[in-house]
This record gives C-alpha cells, sequence and structure tokens, in this order.
C-alpha cells in the first residue's frame, strides 16, 4: 500500500537546521509491529502516525516511535505534527488554532500559528509536569564518560540531576560553551557514570547545559547525546529541564519564558522555547514551542 508521508524539520524555521521529524498521514491497517518496521526505515530520531482519535472531541491519536521502540511522548514530533495538522486543517496565517491531541502520555492541548503553507509556530502544555528522580552521580565520572575535566562540571548552584516529564534525563550544568563544544563521549566510563539510569530506564540521555549561548536571546545553550548518538533538539529534555530550572534558579511567580538553543555542534541550529506558569514558588503549567517548516512530502509503499 502507497501511503503518503511528510518530512519537516522542528524547531527552526529554516529549512535542514533544527530535528528533522517524518509524519506518517496514512495509517489505516497498521499495527505496532509496521509502524516499527515504517521508522526503522526513515531512521529519524522519530517518526509520527497519524490516527483517528479515541475522544472524537480531540483531533488526532499521535503514536511516536523512534528507530528502536515507541515513545509515550516527545517534543519534536509534537510541535511538527501540530504544525502539519494545522496547515491540513486549513488553518489562516496570522490566526491562532487551539486543539488537543492524544498521546500514550495523555491529552496534550496544543496551539499553533501558520505563517504560511508549509510553515507555522507551535506551542503545546506538558501533559506531564516534571518529577526529580532520585538518583547520585560522581562529578568526575561523569566528566570523564562525557571527556571534559571535573573542573569543568557544574556552575552557580547547579549540580547533575535526574528529571522526567515523561522521558528521563540526566542534566549535566557544564560551565562553559568551550567545555560543551568539547564534550566527546567516552563509552569506556559511560556505564559507570550513568548505568545505573540506564538499568531502570533502558536508556541514559544526557542532556548537557551551559549558561553561555551562541546567541544572544537564548537562555541556555545545551547538547543532548548518549554514547552513540546525538539529537540536534530535544522537546521532551527541555520540558525536563523545567524542573531543573525550578530547583536551581526558581523565577518569581508569573509567567515566564526562556529559550534554549541546541544542535549547533552538529551544523543543525535549533531554538526551542520553554514556558513557565509559577504559584507560590510551585510551578504549576509549562510549555514546549518552537517552529517548523515542511521539507518533503512522499509516498512509502508499506
Amino acid at each position: 500500500m502507497s501511503r503518503r508521508f511528510v518530512t519537516l524539520d522542528v524547531f527552526t524555521a529554516e529549512r535542514l537546521a533544527g530535528n528533522p521529524l517524518a509524519v506518517v498521514l496514512d495509517t489505516e491497517g497498521l499495527d505496532s509491529a509496521a509502524m516499527q518496521k515504517i521508522a526503522r526505515e526513515f531512521n529519524l530520531s522519530e517518526t509520527v502516525f497519524i490516527l483517528p482519535p479515541k475522544d472524537p472531541v480531540h483531533l488526532a491519536f499521535l503514536r511516536i516511535f523512534t528507530p528502536y521502540r515507541e515513545l509515550p511522548f516527545a517534543g519534536h514530533p509534537t510541535v511538527g505534527t501540530a504544525v502539519q495538522l494545522a496547515i491540513m486543517n486549513g488553518a489562516h496565517p496570522g490566526e491562532d488554532l487551539n486543539f488537543m491531541v492524544e498521546e500514550q502520555l495523555g491529552i496534550v492541548p496544543c496551539t499553533v500559528r501558520i505563517a504560511g503553507p508549509e510553515n507555522g509556530r507551535a506551542r503545546f502544555e506538558l501533559p506531564q509536569l516534571p518529577a526529580r528522580i532520585e538518583s547520585r552521580f560522581s562529578n568526575d565520572v561523569v566528566a570523564a564518560a562525557l571527556g571534559l575535566e571535573l573542573k569543568d562540571i557544574g556552575f552557580g548552584l547547579h549540580q547533575p540531576r535526574l528529571y522526567s516529564a515523561g522521558n528521563p534525563f540526566v542534566f549535566v550544568p557544564v560551565k562553559t560553551l568551550d567545555a560543551i563544544g568539547r564534550i566527546k563521549p567516552q563509552g569506556g566510563f559511560w556505564p559507570e557514570a550513568f548505568g545505573g539510569v540506564a538499568s531502570v530506564f533502558s536508556t541514559a540521555s544526557v542532556f548537557a547545559y551551559t549558561p553561555e549561548t551562541v546567541t544572544s536571546d537564548a537562555r541556555f545553550h545545551a547538547r543532548m547525546l548518549d554514547y552513540t548518538r546525538e539529537d540536534p533538539a530535544t522537546g521532551s529534555a527541555v520540558a525536563a529541564f523545567a524542573g531543573v530550572v525550578m530547583e536551581f534558579e526558581p523565577p518569581p511567580d508569573g509567567q515566564h519564558t526562556l529559550a534554549v538553543e541546541q544542535g549547533y555542534e552538529m551544523g543543525r541550529p535549533s531554538r526551542i522555547v520553554l514556558g513557565l506558569d509559577v504559584v507560590k514558588d510551585t510551578l504549576t503549567g509549562a510549555t514546549i514551542g518552537g517552529d517548523a517548516v515542511l521539507v518533503q512530502e512522499g509516498t512509502i509503499a508499506a
């Protein structure tokens, strides 16, 4: 069967930057095994399959697959697919379209503003707020696993932490932009540094971040990697990063936004916007937002 698909670059307004995403539009008759095979064929960090919603008041049910497994929730697939859904539903440029999509983790409210026939900007509310997961990290071993020196780890009050807002990440503060650029994962040290996380969650993805940035309007510069791969833009990591911000640099009550830049070391610059709602020193809501642009349309025989 010939099935329509599109690809978009997400967390960027320019093609050939950001994080690529495949979205399969014709999904009738596909079971989980078939979806996994198609995701492996695209071999992008994630592939989304748009299915009819379980509740008709919602716009769609999204299933998200890496080449190896299904995810309950992910950031750049939600942003990219939300923009694609708005384009498909005839949203007018300059107008906000509000709708809800279903993911395995829960209901995700989305707001999209289309800029043109092939691009737009989406924002979604986190279906699950970040939570800290108790775990111990040795800074010298963490430094060795990243190919850095002990003096490169930490700034201000920031120390390595494990947080999840649906997907778990080890957050490692790195002192400078130069140091974060020198990260080279060392497989020999990785199990000692992060093996405890991998044994519980089947993976140990590290989100290294620094307050030094390439662009003047970004608050943090980041890299998301393990010892085999790197990701150019990771919305679910920035969702969990909200917990790090609240622990080490809590803003006052009110609504706040901050931008995280990522992907520069890969030649795919990305910009992720994190929104925080703080009431009585407590995070009560958070959003992830960014741009997406259509790159290609086609069919896949599957």
